[in-house]
């Protein structure tokens, strides 16, 4: 009873003093807010990495990349072979561990054209079948290359989203479907058939808005609101140049990519692309481990097959998704704490403000104090009743910067063009149990102040 009565002092308090009051919980509800919108960005920044290492490949692709011999064998320098279609057989042969070998050739022009229209592909590539199980690929129309197709080196290719949008149109846009299906385009000086195209690649993030601006604007009427609206969306996506609001949400730099890929079948590129430059060296070889729990002893077993096509040379080397997801984690935990320390200095201002309200509080009840004291209240009550109205007020504030967080939040995700915030249950319950620990402090020195007050020196103040 003396509690609740001692919170419902503190609440007339603080409405007694409704601006000062509201000014100095001002302090805790931007840090309370500051530490969870902090939060959010920093989860929305690790879900779209996450999201996007996983459309990616995964963490069990390795590529196999060149590097300059080692010191102690540059004079056999001159001698390494390189990456080569003996590596791919021999690792086939004998990779016990490995689930899948992609060979890749990389075309050196990155440009797809069709008449006036022209469309930068983040890489066309010539690969085999085993490219669309460790890139995760999945052709939704049309089909992948037939043996026939490679074997003669046949000018078709496959192409993502984002090549068919530059180039013939976006269906979001134009209203209907297209599939370019028998379409010829240049790569390079060449010209390349349209046998197949990659479904379209989003986060969850930019899916769920995607299908709700088109929810939005199926409710529309027709007649001009409408017609504005879908005027407004069109200029949206055609500076953005994908689907969605916004291009990159939510990891979107694997998704983009992925959308702008083509393949041609590896011969294709071989004949009429590499032997051009008297080359036939491979620019990639992508492997993907029988399970990410044997990737140490399949990089071995790959390295121990690669030091015997490569005569001894160690020309080669791995390169993990494992390592950008260390780096991954690393960056996440930087800003984590960086966000932490800022909001937590807010916080740390919000409570000095909280002690000064405090002291300036019993500066102006001196006489209240001194007649409770007189009669009969305790040291301890009066020191509990000051902490209280101190944790009252700190406490308000937090849950004002729990509403304020959303609205935060929200123009976070508004403004920004990388990974959508999310506010998790933890982060709020963390920042209020912090802004009451710092009411707690800040109330304090001021309960010892006002508990320590001589009753009759008190009665006596002007």
């Amino acid at each position: 009873m003396i509690l609740w009565n001692s919170i419902l002092v503190g609440f007339k308090q603080i409405w007694s003093y409704k601006f000062r009051s509201l000014l100095t919980m001002l302090g805790i509800t931007l840090g309370v807010s500051s530490l969870i919108a902090m939060s959010a960005m920093v989860n929305g920044m690790e879900n779209g990495m996450k999201e996007g290492l996983i459309a990616s490949g995964g963490l069990d692709k390795v590529v196999i990349n060149d590097q300059a011999v080692p010191a102690w064998q540059e004079h056999l320098a001159e001698m390494a072979p390189g990456r080569t279609m003996k590596d791919v057989d021999a690792l086939k042969a004998n990779g016990s561990l490995l689930k899948y070998i992609s060979p890749q050739i990389a075309i050196s022009s990155r440009y797809v054209t069709r008449g006036d229209n022209r469309s930068r592909a983040s890489e066309i590539t010539g690969v085999t079948d085993a490219a669309l199980e460790i890139d995760q690929h999945k052709v939704e129309f049309g089909r992948w290359f037939t043996e026939m197709d490679n074997e003669t080196a046949a000018p078709v290719c496959i192409i993502g989203s984002q090549i068919r949008d530059d180039l013939f149109g976006n269906p979001d846009i134009i209203g209907e479907e297209i599939i370019p299906l028998g379409e010829t385009v240049r790569i390079g000086s060449q010209l390349f058939t349209i046998v197949g195209m990659f479904q379209h690649y989003e986060s969850e993030v930019a899916r769920t808005e995607r299908l709700a601006q088109r929810a939005l604007e199926a409710k529309l009427p027709k007649g001009p609101a409408r017609a504005f609206t879908n005027a407004a969306s069109m200029m949206v996506r055609s500076n953005d140049r994908s689907w969605g609001p916004r291009r990159g949400r939510g990891g979107g730099w694997a998704f983009d990519r992925k959308n702008s890929t083509v393949y041609i079948p590896l011969k294709t590129a071989l004949v009429r692309f590499r032997m051009a430059e008297n080359s036939l060296k491979l620019d990639d070889i992508d492997i993907q481990v029988d399970g990410f729990e044997n990737l140490e002893p399949a990089l071995q077993q790959a390295r121990n097959i690669l030091m015997i096509t490569h005569n001894g040379i160690e020309d080669f080397t791995f390169n993990t998704q494992e390592t950008q997801s260390e780096t991954i984690e690393q960056a996440i935990q930087n800003t984590r704490m960086s966000g932490r320390l800022i909001a937590t200095i807010a916080l740390i201002v919000g409570g000095i403000g909280v002690m000064n309200i405090m002291l300036a509080s019993i500066s102006e009840r001196i006489r209240e104090i001194g007649l409770r004291k007189a009669m009969g209240a305790t040291n301890a009550a009066v020191f509990i009743q000051i902490i209280i109205e101190s944790l009252v007020l700190a406490t308000l504030g937090g849950l004002l910067g729990l509403a304020a967080s959303y609205g935060v939040v929200y123009v976070i995700d508004s403004v920004s063009t990388g990974n959508a915030p999310v506010i998790h249950a933890d982060a709020m319950i963390v920042s209020m149990i912090f802004a009451m620990v710092i009411g707690l402090v800040a109330g304090l020195y001021p309960a010892l102040k006002a508990a320590n007050l001589d009753p009759i020196q008190a009665l006596r103040y002007e």
